[in-house]
């Protein structure tokens, strides 16, 4: 589904990513761990087409987009729920919704109404909420406004950034059981999560950023039961 090989990225003199090397196949989940600055959020800008790429090459579903416009990538079946959710805070959750929409020009009235109601079943405090602004739901709530726009656009790949960040515990719980029913769907998912306990424990298979370079990777479960990262991440 991805394939990024011997990826770089530079910010000025800074060097962000280091020939990072990630493999996401068809229907699995894919988590990255790392902590702040490791260059995990950049990863994701870079497969979008957001930051200028030094070296390497991005393939999606076997087409080359390192180069691509992000407009394209968007619409080959690629959405990217960024960190800090940025849903549109002065429109309504319907119109939210359907702003993920514009990411693919090929959906039809019908499918765009079955894509609705996708979302409503997964979430359904967006179905009571559909008149109220964006800007006036909870963190939570707004979270799951944002991978339902992402999801509004029928991708194939979802990548979602930190979807856990300044939630509550049990809110957090939530969002990871949504993302096991959002992968349920046939969806694919690349999730970046500084909850690397939980973001480990629903990975097919997990990777380790440490200042721009891919030190680790294997089964989620096997991460989460390796020394090196409880030490360093889960806090053992």
């Amino acid at each position: 589904m991805l394939e990024i090989t011997g990826l770089a990225v530079n910010y000025g003199y800074v060097r962000a990513l280091t020939g990072v090397d990630i493999t996401v196949r068809k229907g699995e989940i894919i988590s990255l761990i790392g902590g702040n600055g490791a260059g995990k959020t950049t990863t994701l800008m870079a497969v979008s087409g957001l930051v200028e790429k030094q070296q390497g090459q991005v393939r999606f579903k076997g087409a080359d987009i390192t180069r691509m416009a992000p407009d394209r990538i968007v619409q080959m079946g690629l959405a990217h729920v960024p960190e800090g959710r940025k849903i549109f805070p002065s429109l309504t959750v319907y119109e939210n919704l359907i702003a993920g929409t514009v990411g693919n020009p090929k959906l039809d009235k019908q499918q765009i109404q079955a894509l609705l109601e996708e979302s409503y079943a997964l979430f359904p405090r967006l179905r009571e909420r559909l008149a109220q602004g964006g800007g006036s739901l909870s963190g939570g709530e707004q979270q799951m406004l944002a991978i339902a726009r992402g999801l509004m656009m029928d991708p194939d790949l979802i990548m979602l950034d930190e979807p856990s960040l300044g939630l509550a515990p049990i809110v957090v719980e939530e969002i990871f059981e949504l993302i096991l029913k959002i992968r349920e769907l046939g969806k694919t998912v690349l999730l970046i999560e500084q909850n690397a306990s939980m973001a480990l424990s629903i990975a097919d298979r997990g990777y380790v950023l440490e200042l721009g370079r891919v030190t680790m990777e294997g089964p989620g479960r096997e991460l989460l039961n390796d020394p090196c990262v409880k030490h360093a991440y889960l806090g053992d």
